[in-house]
């Protein structure tokens, strides 16, 4: 696999990271990939997608927490919940978390395949029915699990609810009204409110050119159109 960018990401919770040499950059060459091949920590293994930093800032684990998100531009405060799970159940969990949603839903493809792109571009397909959705996305479920690069969001088609299974393979719950979600993953996993997710840390993504060819036969299948 290859691991192509090193990203720290903000926490929902606070700022941002201190800016300090990584350990990656110091690390000899055999160091690395003996790293990069641990895909298993504890119960919890990892998808192909993301690795946690040589120190493990964060240790990887299943489970649940609540939190807000807090719009820069306009104050307003929308509860979230993020979730993690091994990788031997996260696709099936991110299948039955969609049912919330309703019997029609918009999608967005996210994708960073593109190194000259700043940041990611976002690929829409409005009101298609999720049973057909669901199908669809069996048939891309490698990609969507292991490809460090490709990030999907399904939302509601009238209400303010969405769910992201992002390119650190995180489900992320949008929503005033968050208690469906919280039905399902009750059943599922633990919930922490001391859980830290793989995005607190310093981390690396892996793609490659087959999973960039997978995305475009999503989207055509999906019928997305760029922003």
């Amino acid at each position: 696999m290859g691991f192509l960018k090193r990203l720290t990401r903000d926490t929902l919770r606070d700022g941002s990271f201190a800016k300090s040499r990584s350990a990656f950059d110091t690390a000899s060459t055999k160091q690395l990939e003996e790293h990069l091949r641990i895909a298993r920590y504890g119960s919890f293994l990892l998808t192909d997608a993301v690795r946690p930093s040589m120190d493990l800032q964060v240790v990887p684990s299943a489970g649940w927490r609540r939190d807000v998100y807090r719009d820069p531009e306009t104050g307003t405060k929308i509860p979230v919940i993020m979730a993690a799970q091994t990788k031997e159940r996260l696709f099936d969990l991110f299948i039955d978390l969609l049912d919330p949603l309703g019997d029609e839903v918009n999608v967005v493809l996210e994708t960073s395949h593109d190194d000259e792109m700043n940041g990611h571009v976002d690929i829409y397909r409005e009101q298609i029915d999720l049973p057909i959705l669901k199908s669809t996305l069996y048939d891309f479920e490698d990609l969507l699990t292991n490809d460090g690069c490709t990030g999907i969001a399904i939302m509601h088609s009238r209400y303010p609810m969405e769910i992201q299974f992002d390119e650190h393979k995180l489900l992320i719950m949008y929503g005033h009204d968050l208690d469906p979600f919280e039905q399902i993953l009750e059943d599922r996993l633990p919930l922490s409110d001391t859980i830290r997710f793989i995005t607190e840390g310093e981390h690396v993504h892996s793609t490659s050119e087959e999973f960039a060819q997978q995305l475009e036969e999503l989207r055509s299948r999906l019928s997305c159109d760029d922003e």
